[in-house]
């Protein structure tokens, strides 16, 4: 049986045009990590064979079908349109192919797997991972062998409870949508040295117009290596050098990275031996960019890159797919989101409970668009002090409590959160972390905002964007529907950065183009009765958004890119049709980006 050709979607399932032109021998074939290359790697995904069993069952005897990887098998494009329910396992059987034994290490990567998995190789366990949203990979040079060897993987996945899950619901409704289990990103094989890098730290230093490199190697230290770094910028060398430990690569005449111009910096970083030789080398860029907050001639702060006042207009993406779910139908499709939003004048997305495979992010760092990335949520919140039912940013009001987390679920919270930062930081685009959305899952906040400013202090945190405030972090948000609003007159939020974190919302429905689940579709404040006053409700949302801008506000973020499911709020529909022109956005959004700010205040 060829399982290639006989894969196809899930019949009777929401398509968008990349689902529909999917080749299977084909899925996700670039390279996932272009911030850490290497020449010799191998693609897995494709068609698997999984079955399904008991959450405590042995390897099963049989299989059920052919799954494609990397869709999950509630996605349409996996071919096999399950729901995997908590007290099951999904188990994945695939063979690969060895000419000889691994001249080096031999390492299987995971770039993400919703939620606990088991690997082994060959029938020995080789490793287990606890967590759905970041990569983890495996040393697996001693379990292969020459000719075939067999990667059973075990999954388990109960989507709520206190597990980290973002949009996921066991129950689709609302704002909450369908399950995601198992391998939902790519997964590959990667021939790596026994002296090599295992990962780099790019730190830019704007005032200093340099690259801080701090490498991580492994395996046994040879006497008298050092590293090599060469950086260009399109065929040009922009600067070199050659030493031990952390390295500070000046750049001459240095371009620095915003959304309007996003320079970046293509990197070479080798590992030498003693005589010169090269143990190993990747491939990787950094972009040279520094955020900060500066308070305005009116005492206001504001969101500065590289020392100057930047307003982020941005949408709040959630990265949902009909044919995929959280898993893009291609790489393309992914990037058309960005294509569309950058065309439409937003130079930011704030990435909504979520995150997306490296090349995503890659993406928003060569077309310049600014990241607002959040923690993906949870839920088991806390309690939230509402005066009222409007305006919504009431639940910012004073005096909140926080929810009650048990110690380990807390921990494996803080784990979660420290991997999203370690695998995204080198990334330019990324300005903003958000530990908590709302009051979903918010707990201990004080001691969680403490620590994700300590983590990373070279960018601006939200502690809890439209959530219950506390005083942590640089930025205060607050969420309101439909239309912005916030309490600019707030004494508490004085020390903070002034953001509208959601509004607008405005829903419009294209027929032949939305997924009905069960429940009507919606949109915040309710639909409009003509198209024209739809685009009415916009500009109105962007003219009172460009007053806020005015008394203070420094990002504001509209739900949302694209529809998702029930809900058609987007400007996109949910299968990536636009319903509006990106260039009538982009005279639109001109309105709150073209605000005169007003003078810094001196720093004498």
């Amino acid at each position: 049986m060829n399982a290639l050709a006989d894969w196809k979607p899930v019949a009777g399932g929401m398509l968008t045009r990349w689902g529909k032109e999917l080749e299977p021998s084909k899925v996700w074939q670039e390279h996932p990590r272009p911030q850490f290359q290497r020449e010799k790697w191998r693609n897995l995904n494709g068609t698997w064979s999984y079955a399904v069993t008991s959450a405590d069952g042995e390897t099963p005897e049989k299989w059920s079908g052919e799954i494609l990887v990397p869709f999950a098998p509630e996605a349409a494009l996996s071919g096999v349109g399950r729901l995997i329910e908590p007290d099951e396992a999904l188990w994945y059987l695939r063979n690969f192919f060895l000419d000889a034994p691994p001249a080096n290490r031999l390492f299987l990567h995971f770039e993400a797997v919703d939620y606990q998995t088991t690997v082994w190789i060959n029938g020995k366990e080789v490793g287990a991972h606890k967590g759905g949203n970041t990569p983890f990979s495996f040393d697996i040079t001693s379990s292969v062998r020459e000719g075939d060897n067999d990667l059973l993987v075990k999954v388990l996945d109960e989507t709520e409870a206190f597990q980290l899950h973002g949009k996921q619901a066991l129950e689709p409704r609302g704002i909450w949508y369908s399950r995601v289990t198992g391998i939902w990103q790519t997964v590959w094989l990667e021939e790596v040295p026994p002296r090599a890098l295992a990962g780099i730290d790019l730190l830019p230093d704007v005032s200093a117009g340099a690259i801080r490199i701090k490498p991580e190697l492994s395996g046994e230290e040879s006497p008298g290596e050092r590293l090599r770094v060469t950086a260009s910028i399109g065929d040009v060398e922009a600067g070199t050098m050659e030493g031990t430990g952390e390295l500070l690569l000046k750049i001459e005449e240095p371009k620095l990275w915003t959304p309007e111009h996003p320079h970046l910096y293509d990197l070479k970083i080798e590992l030498l031996d003693a005589a010169g030789e090269v143990l190993d080398s990747v491939q990787s860029y950094a972009g040279l960019r520094e955020v900060s907050k500066v308070r305005d001639g009116s005492g206001n702060f504001r969101v500065a890159l590289n020392g100057q006042p930047v307003f982020l207009l941005g949408t709040l993406d959630q990265g949902w797919w009909p044919d995929g779910l959280l898993t893009p139908p291609s790489d393309e499709a992914m990037l058309s989101d960005l294509i569309f939003l950058k065309a439409a004048g937003f130079n930011t997305v704030r990435k909504h409970v979520k995150v997306e495979p490296s090349r995503y992010y890659w993406h928003c760092d060569r077309l310049g668009i600014a990241v607002w990335q959040d923690q993906v949520s949870s839920g088991h919140g806390s309690a939230t002090k509402i005066k009222g039912t409007t305006p919504s940013w009431t639940r910012m009001a004073p005096n909140p409590e926080d929810g009650q987390w048990p110690d380990e679920a807390h921990r494996q919270w803080v784990i979660e959160y420290k991997r999203m930062v370690d695998h995204l930081r080198n990334h330019p685009s990324i300005l903003i972390w958000s530990t908590f959305n709302e009051a979903w899952g918010q707990h201990r906040s004080m001691e969680i905002g403490r620590m994700a400013m300590d983590y990373d202090p070279t960018r601006l945190l939200c502690h809890a964007s439209g959530g219950n405030f506390w005083p942590v972090g640089h930025i205060a948000a607050a969420h309101n529907y439909p239309d912005p609003s916030f309490p600019v007159r707030d004494a508490r939020f004085e020390d903070y950065i002034k953001a509208v974190g959601e509004m607008g919302g405005h829903g419009w429905l294209v027929a032949g183009h939305t997924k009905q689940a069960g429940n009507p579709h919606w949109g915040y404040g309710g639909l409009p009765e003509s198209f024209d006053h739809w685009k009415a409700r916009y500009v109105r949302s962007i003219e009172q958004l460009a007053r806020l801008r005015g008394q203070g506000i420094s990002a504001s973020v509209y739900t949302q890119t694209s529809d998702v499911e029930t809900e058609i709020n987007g400007l996109l529909t949910y299968d990536r049709i636009p319903k509006v022109e990106a260039a009538w956005l982009k005279e639109i959004n001109r309105k709150a980006l073209d605000v005169r700010e007003i003078p810094l205040r001196s720093r004498r």
